[in-house]
């Protein structure tokens, strides 16, 4: 209730700045530090104080979904499941309780790719300090990792795990579920052209008048601003996952965040997966399937899937396409 009425205060706020001379614009923020990510907000706006309300309302909800499901944060709503969701029944949000049952809706769709259990290894690792779990600390803890360990009560909205040492982490889908967040806040607030990115996943209300907004896919062994195709995009979403993301090397092996839930070890099938789709949640969940899969298979299932199209890079930097796709149509080569 307190989240609808600071969104609601807000808006109200941006809208009291009609009544000053104003001069309609794109109006554009990047801020770090939220997510463990980059946010960008940019909105065509007709008064530049409402603009700045909204993506502070944007700014906000984002702040809030940081604070529930981190898993870095003690106090956050997931670091309390996984701390005693083993010993029962336990009542949660009914955010949470939505996005966990979202989140086990993906896992059956890619037969398993996408696990938010796999934490139950991934937490061992550390990117940063580049440590990694050895084969005998995964064998150990790899039985925890199976999306059917997580027990979803919806008459009483409670979570509970199967048995002990299971962790979830909403890492690969947490960011595009913001990122839809974000795009509601925006609509509530009146507006109707804009783009949310959080990271990797991106969605966009509207055109550019005319045009549609136009969306890089990055090369996965390139620099930041190196792209391999533009996506030319209208209400729409999109999310890229890469092993460039956080990752280090030891010994000639690539350690990345994309965790293979059948092996515990860093998945490697590929160099990136770029899904498009209706929604950024969605999208956001289904990209890291190609790392797990590999890209044939992963292909097929993105192929039955039909609100969605998908681009990978294969481990040799060969491109491939999802059906709905067609190179010369659906993505111009980079200027």
């Amino acid at each position: 209730m307190q989240q609808k009425l600071l969104k609601s205060t807000a808006c109200l706020a941006a809208l009291a700045c009609l009544a000053a001379p104003a001069q309609a614009d794109w109006v554009r923020r990047v801020t770090d530090g939220i997510m463990g990510t980059r946010i960008t907000v940019e909105l065509w706006a007709d008064d530049e104080a409402k603009a700045n309300q909204g993506i502070d309302a944007v700014l906000q909800e984002m702040r809030h979904i940081d604070d529930s499901m981190s898993t870095y944060k003690p106090t956050s709503e997931v670091s309390q499941v996984n701390a005693k969701a083993a010993d029962g029944p336990m009542r949660i949000s009914k955010e949470l309780f939505d996005l966990l049952v979202t989140a086990k809706e993906y896992s059956v769709i890619t037969d398993g790719a996408f696990d938010i259990t796999y934490a139950s290894v991934g937490y061992m690792y550390d990117f940063r300090k580049h440590v990694h779990p050895d084969e005998q600390q995964i064998g150990k803890a790899l039985p925890a990792v199976n999306f059917r360990h997580v027990l979803l009560d919806s008459k009483n909205q409670t979570v509970q795990f199967s048995q002990k040492g299971v962790r979830i982490d909403l890492g690969g889908i947490a960011k595009g579920y913001s990122v839809d967040r974000g795009i509601d806040v925006l609509k509530s607030c009146g507006f109707t052209r804009a783009y949310v990115s959080a990271g990797g996943d991106s969605r966009i209300i509207g055109d550019r008048f005319g045009k549609p907004w136009m969306v890089g896919i990055r090369d996965p062994r390139k620099g930041e601003g190196e792209v391999i195709r533009r996506i030319p995009l209208v209400d729409a979403a999109i999310s890229t996952s890469g092993d460039y993301e956080r990752f280090f090397e030891e010994n000639g092996v690539r350690y990345h965040h994309i965790i293979d839930p059948h092996t515990g070890h860093s998945a490697s099938k590929v160099r990136s997966a770029t899904v498009i789709g209706p929604y950024a949640t969605r999208t956001d969940g289904l990209s890291k399937t190609a790392f797990v899969l590999g890209p044939e298979k992963a292909m097929e299932i993105y192929n039955r899937i039909e609100d969605i199209d998908a681009i990978i890079v294969k481990l040799d930097g060969t491109v491939i396409y999802s059906n709905g796709i067609e190179p010369a149509k659906g993505a111009a080569p980079p200027n």
